[in-house]
């Protein structure tokens, strides 16, 4: 025990797993090792292609990414590993959530499925009618859920 203790404080750059975890929430049926990747049509708003992909290190932000993803397939969360650079996602930090609370972040490199949250508990049906409801609005209002 005491070598494996040396071994890390002499090497500083040694990869630890799960060193930060990130999520992502959707309705896509994905295995591990397949790679979410910018261009797919979004399962949000207009469907447009996404100029980028979303993940967040809270599982709450996820679950409400599986929820209000499109579509009538199964919702899914999923662990995911960024392979570049991420930023704040603008449609929360600031706008919504100042300081990011929510860390929620966003990309233009895939992310590498690496497990699959197969038990977690949803919001209920009637925040999850307020979350849409408040979405609808906004998009009567002309503003798109999905800010490129």
């Amino acid at each position: 025990m005491e070598k494996h203790k040396r071994n890390l404080q002499t090497n500083p750059t040694a990869q630890t797993p799960f060193a930060q975890t990130y999520f992502h929430g959707t309705k896509a049926a994905l295995k591990i090792g397949e790679f979410i990747e910018p261009g797919i049509h979004s399962n949000y708003g207009k469907k447009n292609r996404a100029k980028y992909i979303y993940l967040t290190a809270t599982l709450d932000a996820a679950i409400w990414g599986a929820e209000l993803a499109l579509g009538e397939k199964p919702e899914r969360i999923y662990l995911v590993e960024p392979t570049g650079a991420i930023e704040d996602d603008p449609n929360l930090t600031d706008k919504k959530f100042p300081g990011n609370p929510t860390m929620s972040y966003r990309s233009k490199f895939p992310f590498k499925v690496v497990g699959e949250i197969t038990v977690w508990q949803g919001h209920s049906p009637e925040q999850i009618k307020t979350m849409k409801d408040g979405l609808a609005k906004l998009a009567d209002q002309g503003i798109e859920a999905i800010e490129d």
